[in-house]
């Protein structure tokens, strides 16, 4: 019994060990990226999107708050009154707001 006992302590003491070891912080710690270094490196990686240029799909895809419907009465205004000619002129669009159109103002552009 007494073997038993100390058999099943032994084990417990290394199986602490181990996981111990195991889950130890390293010695080198990352350190932690500013969220404004964050937010600058996506919105680099994301190309802006031309107004007079774009097809549905990628207005759609590349702009905050802009589903297949939005996207189709960007192209519809853009047909039926030719290219636009600054970003703020997108607000004639039916559906386009004051909010959505500061949200992606960084993401447009007109060529």
């Amino acid at each position: 019994m007494r073997r038993s006992v100390f058999s099943s302590l032994f084990f417990a003491i290394l199986t602490s060990l181990s996981i111990t070891a195991i889950a130890a912080p390293s010695s080198k710690p990352e350190a932690p990226v500013p969220l404004a270094a964050q937010l600058s490196a996506s919105e680099q990686a994301t190309p802006k999107v031309n107004l007079n240029a774009a097809d549905a799909e990628t207005l759609r895809r590349d702009l905050f708050g802009i589903g297949a419907a939005k996207a189709k009465a960007i192209i519809a205004y853009r047909e039926s009154n030719g290219s636009f000619t600054a970003v703020d002129e997108l607000l004639e669009v039916k559906g386009i707001g004051k909010s959505l159109l500061e949200k992606n103002r960084d993401r447009l552009e007109v060529k």
